[in-house]
């Protein structure tokens, strides 16, 4: 029976391996074919005649490398600027000579501007037009001396070069990159372009079955107590070469996800059939995401079941994860879409939806009737009523640990590294001072960005809200949780995010630790100091130094994900919902 079960495991392994060794190939066997009547009819009139007239040379042209195609498409995006930028820059002359209509009185004055610039051409009249926008505050201010004023005007002169005229005359980053995307998708020619149904179910298949084959043997076989025996001698689980390689390749996809996703175009062409079926649209990268993010759960949920299946609150955990992370974060807003509704995620919550309150997000909502209108009201009763008040009676466990989605992908496919979790009293304090630095950072955002909305004026108190939000969305939403909090999964543990960046975290924990009936009770006198507790906090918490003197762990980072009472091998350590003792 051990030998059949062997078997079954490995070609489980083949079959997985065949499927994500297939997945990553895809990326380098699609060529690229551009032509003038894609450029025109995907991309608009502004930007296509500037791509017409620049890259002439990419047409026609067949690419065998997704790399070389969009290297050249990038140095004439490239080109496009650098032309832009000599065309309008102000020059030094140009400066002379505006300072120079003011020489009597040195009194600024836009009306005479026309003097130097033409305002019947196109140049001529950005440039006046950028100068009063820029430097209004110049009307009718008297200078000193000459000098003074060309300074002034060299300054401006300056921002405008910085940061208008590529916005208005060039291709800025955000549509350079979206172009970048557009025409790689839409230019590719090869084996996923024209066979992307029958590659997305080989590359599905053989990845889930294989998976589950390889899954089912080793943990069915399992016995029923946990140890950690063993797991920090195994290359993968104790940041050995297997896990510094998992953890590179998990940070080199996030890194293109977020950053560089038209690389990726052919695994989204792949998952557009998909794409179609659900929403009646294209896919995008965040919609392939999101379906490998609930198909890693939903394999590795099946893992996280066989191993803890002597605890039934392991089980029902695993299964809420698995349910919520399928219907609420994956399949709902996606149906959503297909019926001309707001894409909406019921279960995420302000300030871990960081992005909530934003304009565009506050708009669609409230255009879209009175299903957008209840979103928006549902999304504000999440923060306000039904956190503190679940939090009150069941501690942070209730999201954290059973809804969502990021505590979902560390539970199931993060748990081969929970025992990663440094457990030092230094990293306890720099959690703290990270996790509530974040959740600062992000109300700080939120009401900068509601003052925008109902003000209208991006600057408050010297800040300007639409730079505070990239900021948040670049370091925290990007790179913080996506990058570093699951790539670093094989070296620092399974709850990077959770436990240093999560400002949900923050304010779930806050309340739990001053306002809610949570705990996990010990008992002392039954504690043998094996140390499988402590072992399998995700949290960092020395869960046995608790247990050793027999007090409850209120810990506000605790997730009550119930791991160290279910590997304990003597019953120490129980999850409760109780009134605090009055001398606590």
């Amino acid at each position: 029976m051990k030998a059949r079960l062997k078997i079954f495991s490995y070609v489980g392994l083949i079959l997985f391996l065949s499927g994500f060794i297939l997945f990553n190939l895809l990326l380098f066997m699609e060529g690229h074919k551009l032509t003038k009547e894609i450029i025109r009819d995907k991309v608009e009139p502004r930007y296509s005649s500037l791509l017409l007239s620049r890259g002439a040379h990419l047409l026609d042209q067949e690419y065998k490398s997704n790399i070389r195609f969009l290297a050249d498409l990038n140095e004439v995006i490239e080109t496009i600027n650098r032309d832009k930028l000599v065309e309008y820059e102000i020059s030094g002359e140009e400066i002379d000579a505006i300072t120079g209509l003011f020489n009597n009185d040195l009194v600024f004055k836009f009306e005479n501007l026309p003097a130097v610039f033409n305002e019947e051409s196109e140049r001529g009249a950005y440039i006046i037009k950028a100068l009063r926008d820029y430097g209004g505050w110049l009307e009718g201010k008297k200078f000193s001396s000459g000098e003074e004023m060309k300074l002034e005007v060299k300054k401006i002169a300056g921002n405008i070069k910085k940061y208008d005229i590529i916005n208005q005359k060039g291709i800025n980053r955000y549509e350079a990159k979206n172009l970048r995307y557009r025409l790689a998708k839409d230019s590719s020619r090869g084996l996923v372009s024209d066979y992307p149904a029958v590659l997305f179910i080989l590359v599905v298949g053989f990845t889930f079955s294989g998976g589950l084959l390889y899954i089912f043997p080793v943990y069915s076989t399992q016995q029923g107590d946990i140890k950690n025996n063993g797991i920090f001698l195994n290359a993968s689980t104790n940041r050995g070469w297997l896990g510094i390689l998992t953890g590179s390749y998990l940070i080199l996809f996030y890194i293109l996800l977020y950053y560089f996703h038209e690389y990726m175009t052919p695994w989204i062409i792949m998952a557009d059939p998909l794409s179609f079926f659900l929403k009646n649209s294209e896919a995008g990268q965040f919609f392939l995401y999101g379906f490998l993010y609930t198909l890693v759960i939903l394999v590795m949920g099946v893992r996280m079941i066989l191993k803890y299946r002597h605890s039934k609150y392991q089980i029902f955990r695993t299964l809420s994860v698995m349910f919520f992370q399928t219907a609420f974060a994956f399949l709902i807003p996606e149906v959503l879409i297909r019926l001309n509704k707001p894409y909406f995620d019921f279960k995420n919550i302000w300030p871990l939806d960081y992005d909530f309150f934003f304009d565009y997000e506050l708009n669609n909502l409230i255009n879209s009737g009175s299903l957008g209108v209840f979103m928006l009201v549902w999304g504000i009763i999440l923060i306000v009523i039904i956190v503190p008040v679940f939090v009150y009676f069941f501690g942070k466990r209730w999201y954290c640990s059973w809804v969502c989605g990021c505590g979902g992908l560390a539970e199931t496919l993060g748990d081969p590294y929970r025992q990663l979790s440094v457990k030092t009293l230094k990293a306890w304090k720099v959690e703290r001072y990270f996790i509530h630095g974040v959740l600062a950072f992000a109300v700080i955002m939120t009401v900068a960005v509601l003052y925008t909305y109902f003000t209208g004026s991006s600057t408050i108190m010297g800040l300007n809200s639409y730079v505070i939000r990239e900021t948040y969305g670049v370091w925290i939403g990007a790179a913080f949780a996506g990058v570093v909090g699951t790539g670093f999964y094989p070296l620092m543990g399974n709850r990077v995010w959770c436990r240093f960046g999560c400002p949900l975290a923050a304010y779930l924990g806050l309340i739990q630790r001053f306002k809610s009936r949570f705990r996990i009770t010990t008992n002392g006198g039954q504690c043998i100091s094996c140390g499988n507790c402590s072992t399998y906090c995700e949290m960092g918490i020395d869960v046995r130094w608790y247990a050793q003197r027999g007090q409850d762990i209120v810990r506000s980072s605790c997730v009550g994900c119930g791991v160290c009472s279910a590997v304990c091998p003597r019953g120490v350590l129980n999850l409760e919902n109780r009134e605090l003792p009055a001398n606590l």
